[in-house]
């Protein structure tokens, strides 16, 4: 065992018993480095990470590689989901020396932090143009007992164009209806209209862009905007990506037809992706929209909540081949053949399972097996027939040999979650949804939150890490128990809500607005890590944005509205140039330009009527629209305040750009006022 057995993340466990002798991420591997004249190798992936687990088996487990690594270097494993400001740090220099990033990835530094040689997976002998990594060890051992100013030389020319790659985009003022444009145009020239989603493969599920498709449609009418969103997520949900039988979305898809995907499960997608069918349904009433937003709720409830009731990070893309031979491949839980469907279903509904489902003689996938899909020219199929061959065949997976599960809790993936279980369960009368959003943010407060309201990034068993949160987590946590607020009419989350927006004004904030990953205090790196692109999940800078946009909306600070609309100033530089990577950002913007509205529902808890105007202000489409409900005399939200009942009857009161219609206490006079203005 080496010194990663006593550590959390189940990434790092993965590799305790690898005869690396590896350090974690921690002061005295630096020292040991300086100590014995070495450089450091940081090794940084995660847990469901496929081609991390292949360089792992072919080097950090091979003596041979062990022996030369302990030798001559000290080397230091991080998890990125435990670390994302290291991972953050590392991977900018990775692409600006390289023009392409991933995990694994594979970074040489000094003693003193600064990288001099970078790479991503490494093959155990030369392959397709790489060299192997023995040779790289090599060579970098090489280079740092014979070129050794060379190697000091490199390395400070790279943390110097670093340190100058500071953003600053407070005074740029807020993106308006031509930014708005101008991004909608640049993803309809991006866009895939035979496939749906941008770009061509890999292709990633696009959930921050939709939410920005669906916004806008919602706000102006553009129906080329809800035509994108509404057909990309048909092909998603169609296609491999989408698990036809459990639900639930894997990664992406290698291909640009959403056929075959790269099976990991991650928290983050599963979340924003419920939350888009969700809203999806209600701006179209979509069936298949909310058919996908409750089996994705479904399956995060199902295979990802854990004990302590957060949600796991992940679920692996590989597993053990069902037949006992202990091997393990990619995507073995999730395929299946011809043979496999007439074993489990008879020769009858098998030859029906393969039309409907798409599997082939040939296959889809790899060795003649296939990802379940729903053709479109699967035509008209009885729902009683399809609903008996999934159980059938669903049953029958659960007995292979399951997908590893990544336990650890990520504070700002859970709060994705917390906010998609609340909506979800707040649209369809699911109150269950609703609980295990609310045990979801319960754990955020007890294990996650000290008593200053700062964050810890990760927790597992119950036990929190030993990471501080950055910025994503404040952002996302205080996303979630605003969405939680409004569903469950519990003013208390809007509170916590306050408390770590105000730590984000406090130690994320520049002076000119612009937003840092790290807090002020925290552990200093060769960069202070700034980014405000979305890409897998919200940047931590357009979640704090949307965060602090809805928090004021709910209270009435203008304190927080300001800095919301100076962190927007990033927006409306990005937004027109980079859309695809600016979505959130986008959605946010659309919110503040509709206002957004506040809408405050008063009536007697468990009223029938309080209930249908509380439901219907949750499912007004106006983008960003805030919801308190509760009591006249509550106290439990700002927006209640000096609300009375009309006439004793349960009442709806609607504000935008402080402004207030007259309250209404009737459903479809609700819905109006929450309809598109313009």
């Amino acid at each position: 065992m080496n010194r990663l057995a006593g550590t959390t993340s189940p990434y790092l466990l993965q590799h305790a018993d690898n005869p690396v002798d590896w350090w974690p991420w921690e002061a005295d591997a630096f020292e040991e480095a300086r100590r014995r004249n070495v450089p450091v190798f940081l090794s940084v992936g995660y847990s469901a990470c496929h081609w991390c687990h292949v360089m792992a088996h072919e080097s950090f487990e091979d003596d041979g590689t062990a022996a030369y690594l302990n030798e001559h270097f000290v080397s230091v494993k991080v998890d990125r989901e435990e670390r994302p400001d290291v991972d953050a740090v590392y991977m900018e220099a990775v692409q600006a020396a390289t023009g392409q990033g991933g995990w694994p990835m594979s970074v040489f530094m000094t003693p003193d932090g600064k990288p001099f040689y970078f790479g991503t997976y490494f093959p155990p002998e030369p392959r397709h143009g790489m060299p192997s990594f023995p040779q790289v060890l090599e060579g970098v051992h090489h280079a740092w007992t014979s070129r050794r100013d060379e190697v000091d030389e490199v390395a400070g020319k790279i943390v110097r164009d670093l340190a100058g790659r500071t953003l600053a985009h407070g005074g740029q003022g807020v993106p308006g209806e031509a930014e708005l444009a101008q991004a909608l145009l640049a993803l309809t020239r991006e866009y895939d209209p035979a496939h749906g989603g941008f770009g061509g493969a890999p292709k990633f599920p696009p959930s921050m862009v939709l939410e920005f498709l669906l916004r806008h449609c919602a706000r102006t009418g553009a129906e080329g905007a809800l035509q994108m969103a509404a057909d990309t997520c048909e092909a998603m949900a169609r296609g491999g990506i989408y698990d036809q039988l459990g639900g639930g979305f894997a990664r992406y898809s290698v291909d640009r037809e959403w056929v075959t995907p790269h099976f990991e499960k991650m928290l983050y997608d599963n979340a924003l992706l419920c939350r888009v069918y969700a809203h999806l349904w209600r701006l179209t009433g979509s069936a298949l929209a909310r058919r996908v937003a409750l089996e994705t709720a479904d399956f995060m409830v199902r295979e990802l909540r854990t004990p302590e009731g957060g949600f796991a990070s992940a679920l692996d893309a590989d597993s053990a081949l069902p037949d006992g031979s202990g091997k393990h491949a990619e995507g073995a839980y999730y395929v299946w053949t011809p043979g496999g469907l007439r074993e489990v279903l008879g020769e009858e509904d098998a030859e029906f399972a393969m039309r409907y489902f798409g599997v082939t003689e040939e296959g889809t996938f790899e060795h003649g097996s296939s990802v379940l899909q729903l053709p479109q020219d699967a035509g008209a199929a009885d729902a009683g027939r399809v609903a008996s061959v999934r159980g059938r065949l669903l049953a029958a997976r659960d007995e292979r040999p399951r997908p590893g599960r990544d336990d650890k809790i990520v504070a700002a993936w859970n709060g994705l979650a917390v906010a998609a279980l609340a909506e979800v369960g707040g649209y369809f009368d699911r109150p269950d949804l609703v609980e295990r959003a609310t045990e979801a943010a319960d754990l955020l407060v007890r294990i996650h939150m000290d008593d200053g309201a700062r964050l810890t990034r990760t927790s597992k068993d119950g036990r929190a890490g030993a990471n501080a949160g950055v910025l994503e987590d404040y952002a996302d946590v205080a996303e979630g128990f605003l969405a939680l607020a409004s569903v469950s009419g519990e003013g208390a989350w809007l509170e916590f809500a306050g408390f770590l927006l105000d730590i984000v004004l406090e130690r994320f904030t520049g002076s000119e607005g612009q937003l840092y990953d790290t807090a002020h205090d925290a552990e200093r790196l060769i960069r202070r890590p700034q980014d405000p692109t979305d890409n897998a999940a919200p940047a931590g800078w357009t979640a704090a944005a949307g965060a602090l946009l809805s928090y004021a909306a709910h209270t009435g600070s203008q304190a927080h509205r300001t800095e919301a609309e100076r962190a927007l100033g990033v927006v409306k530089a990005l937004g027109p140039r980079a859309p695809r990577f600016t979505g959130w950002g986008l959605a946010v913007a659309e919110a503040l330009l509709d206002g957004p509205r506040e809408v405050a529902v008063v009536g007697t808890p468990g009223d029938a009527g309080m209930r249908k105007l509380h439901r219907a202000a949750l499912l007004g489409t106006a983008p960003g629209a805030v919801v308190a409900a509760g009591g006249p005399d509550s106290g439990e939200f700002p927006l209640l305040a000096d609300r009375p009942l009309v006439d004793g009857k349960p009442a709806a009161y609607v504000c935008r750009h402080f402004v207030c219609a007259a309250p209404v206490t009737e459903v479809d006079a609700l819905r109006e006022e929450l309809a598109p203005r313009g």
